[in-house]
């Protein structure tokens, strides 16, 4: 807006401003749909008479409550007739049948000196609008936005709608440059390209929460924004604290919906630190998005689809959670040409060690990639645990230079014969000078070991990695 100098147009602009609050103030509000609540079965609340679009938020409140109390929030997640489906993402405590149910709709705001008016609209947004911004760096928020770390309210952030914004596939800029991960087996063998989509595959227990506190740490990335989905609660404070540390956090966003929290609230966590990727990357920055974990998401979405009675399909599996698990992960990656990115790795908990488990199974189909966590390796104190046989990084060969594809692919020949053989050379039944290549392989078998493990405090560049790796396969 051009600056006002002159007297009159200071007193044109107030003249037009108080007209605006007078417009405002008299603008008519329509009244908002009410409902009561008729049946609570299990996770599902079945209201009549709330006539608003799937994806409305909602508000709960006893028949006999008193202004200023708290109501409790649900989201509208289907309808059947005239009753329309909620679940929660509050405690339910004391509400009885006959409750009243209400849409929850943005009040129009009072215009402000300088700005158009905007008239409000009945057909305004009923979804949820979470904070966005700066201010989140550094920050541990709930899946709604809340501070979780006693550190005051948020600053310099404004709400922002959760919608998904899809962008034209052509219009995405391909991968093709190369992201420093500081991981010394990741930056050798499975390089990983600014824009990336990948799975981090492990069962229980076998060090994937250290990776992703060494990848938060020494990533090239101008933003990280971690999502802790469905974990336990114990484990959200010990991964900032022990793990992601001061030096990770000070560039970090956490959104923690830990485990205890209902299913919506846990999917809601997810799509709230995609979309907080999604608005720093618009700002043209990078973005690492590390999400644990995938098959929690997946599983709230079960909860939900079985609650509303979606039949089951594979495993227990409603189809809509093969169908959600896309939508999330396509929000990642680069965006138009000269703009942001975001590289996402997603954790995906192999039940029992099972690749073949649903969720993995349909993961692999849609990421750009898997590394797989070795629960034998962990076992033998071989950290980070990453399987390099079973790992692969689809896009390498777009982002890494011709020499250094030939020594990974040399690495892992040597690699896969020494495992082939492995037992024989552990019992004594291999002769050596019988096979050159195997030798070759036993010989540098120690130095390969040193270059695949690598302590959490310690980063390696991609160059260095690189230049290791050369020098291990020509001592």
């Amino acid at each position: 807006m051009p600056p006002v100098t002159s007297p009159e147009q200071r007193s044109a602009r107030w003249r037009q401003f108080l007209a605006d609050l007078q417009s405002h103030a008299a603008e008519p509000l329509p009244m908002e749909p009410e409902g009561k609540l008729t049946r609570v079965a299990g996770l599902v609340l079945e209201a009549s008479g709330v006539n608003v679009p799937v994806g409305s938020l909602c508000e709960i409140l006893r028949a006999d409550a008193k202004p200023g109390e708290r109501a409790a929030r649900a989201e509208v997640v289907g309808f059947g007739n005239d009753r329309a489906f909620l679940m929660p993402t509050d405690e339910l405590q004391g509400l009885a049948n006959g409750a009243r149910v209400r849409a929850r709709s943005t009040p129009p705001r009072p215009p402000r000196l300088g700005e158009p008016r905007h008239p409000w609209r009945r057909d305004a947004d009923r979804g949820l609008h979470l904070p966005m911004g700066p201010g989140l760096l550094g920050r541990v928020v709930d899946a709604f936005g809340h501070p979780m770390d006693r550190k005051g309210p948020l600053d310099h952030v404004e709400r922002a709608p959760m919608a998904r914004r899809p962008i034209n596939a052509m219009d995405r800029e391909p991968v093709r440059t190369p992201l420093d991960t500081g991981v010394r087996a990741i930056n050798a063998l499975l390089t990983v390209g600014r824009g990336q989509r990948l799975g981090l595959f492990a069962g229980t227990g076998v060090g994937k929460s250290v990776l992703l506190g060494m990848m938060a740490r020494y990533t090239q990335a101008d933003v990280i924004v971690v999502g802790l989905i469905g974990e336990r609660g114990r484990e959200v404070k010990e991964f900032i604290e022990d793990i992601l540390e001061e030096e990770g956090l000070a560039r970090s966003v956490v959104v923690a919906a830990p485990a205890d929290a209902p299913p919506l609230v846990r999917m809601q966590g997810a799509a709230y630190a995609s979309a907080i990727a999604e608005h720093f990357r618009d700002q043209g920055q990078h973005v690492l998005l590390l999400m644990d974990s995938l098959t929690r998401y997946a599983q709230a979405q079960r909860e939900i689809a079985l609650a509303i009675g979606e039949p089951p399909a594979t495993k227990g599996y409603p189809p809509s959670c093969f169908a959600k698990l896309p939508m999330l992960v396509e929000r990642s990656g680069n965006g138009v040409a000269g703009g942001g990115s975001i590289t996402a790795f997603y954790t995906v908990l192999s039940e029992g060690d099972d690749q073949q488990d649903p969720i993995a199974d349909a993961a692999r189909g849609i990421l750009d990639g898997h590394f797989v966590l070795s629960r034998e390796l962990a076992e033998a104190g071989h950290y980070p645990a990453i399987d390099v046989e079973r790992s692969i990084s689809r896009v390498m060969t777009a982002v890494a230079p011709p020499q250094h594809l030939e020594q990974a692919r040399r690495f892992r020949q040597l690699l896969a014969k020494y495992n082939k053989a492995r037992d024989l050379i552990q019992i004594g039944a291999y002769a050596p000078g019988s096979d050159p290549e195997l030798d070759l392989a036993v010989r540098l078998m120690p130095a390969m070991n040193q270059l695949l493990q690598q302590d959490m405090h310690v980063a390696a560049p991609l160059g260095q990695a690189v230049a290791h790796m050369g020098a291990v396969l020509n001592p």
